[in-house]
């Protein structure tokens, strides 16, 4: 009676387990799927109440239109190359920070540690107009208005806000990472240090050459969760560079785009006062979803095994 007992609690158990592992799959999969389908659905399939996921005509032109009204290539090649240096800026700048939380013990560091797990807690957007007017009139410790008599000089609508930033241990994010570090560096024994100080290296030197090697595991999920949140933002790319060719910031006035955009790529003139079918503007801003999430598609494919193995070890999720 026990063993049937404890065969039905297993078999049900696993029943709800599956199900729940199959309805998250579904939450999350279904809307790509979607897209997809969208993607590679011709125009005349819309109004066709029987075709519902799978295509009836194949076709490649929503994808090329969105390509074409979003100039794709080029745009996703300055997005990946500046999110790629935000990234790297972003991991040795916290990873420099972190390490000197963890091992350097002066005056006010418990202060200053508190100050960067506040980071975490407050809203960004608290930050906003601070941000806004500082790197409106930029000047570093007044040194502008000392040589030149400026008030700064203005780098909105230029990628220095976000470089600043990043190589500050200041940008997206940063005070997560920042606390990432400090719990590895604080967990790797201090006769490595101590090693190294007696063979004549300094503090840099130690960090450079013999903690930074060591700390793969925290600089794989600092870059990768980096990488994706760089990418992905829109609150620093809008509040900076809200004129930047950045896929974010395509993303959003791509339905406006589109609309404009497609009577002309389908060999209407601009004064033809024609107007795309609403539908099909749709099926392209879709489309153009498709492309723009991509990138981050093929790198989970190739990188989910550290992704996996990040959200283990950090606790970090989203």
């Amino acid at each position: 009676m026990y063993r049937v007992r404890h065969k039905t609690s297993d078999l049900l158990y696993s029943i709800f387990r599956y199900a729940l592992v199959i309805g998250i799959s579904f939450i999350i999969l279904y809307p790509l799927f979607l897209k997809v389908s969208v993607a590679f659905k011709d125009k005349q399939d819309i109004y066709n109440p029987t075709i519902y996921m799978i295509p009836q005509h194949f076709t490649l032109d929503n994808i090329r239109l969105a390509a074409q009204v979003m100039d794709y290539l080029p745009l996703l090649a300055n997005t990946l190359l500046f999110v790629t240096i935000t990234t790297l800026l972003t991991a040795m700048s916290c990873a420099l920070a972190g390490y000197g939380f963890a091992r350097f013990s002066f005056p006010g560091s418990n202060v200053l540690f508190v100050l960067v797990i506040l980071t975490i807690l407050v809203p960004t957007s608290t930050l906003m107009v601070p941000m806004y007017l500082h790197f409106r009139s930029f000047d570093f410790m007044g040194m502008i208005q000392l040589f030149t008599g400026k008030n700064g000089i203005n780098l909105l609508n230029t990628y220095w806000p976000s470089m600043i930033t990043a190589a500050t241990a200041g940008g997206l994010k940063a005070g997560l990472f920042i606390y990432i570090f400090r719990q590895f560096f604080k967990g790797m024994p201090k006769e490595i240090e101590e090693a190294a100080l007696i063979d004549g290296a300094g503090g840099f030197k130690t960090f450079a050459q013999i903690m930074l090697p060591n700390a793969i595991s925290p600089l794989i999920t600092v870059i990768l969760f980096s990488f994706v949140w760089q990418y992905n933002d829109t609150f620093y790319s809008a509040l900076f560079m809200s004129e930047s060719p950045l896929i974010s910031l395509k993303v959003a006035s791509l339905p406006a785009q589109a609309n404009q955009l497609i009577p002309q790529l389908m060999g209407f003139g601009s004064n033809s006062g024609i107007k795309a079918d609403p539908n099909y503007v749709a099926m392209i801003v879709d489309t153009g979803i498709l492309l723009a999430i991509a990138p981050l598609i093929i790198l989970y494919l190739f990188v989910q095994r550290y992704f996996v193995e990040s959200i283990e070890r950090s606790g970090v999720v989203g």
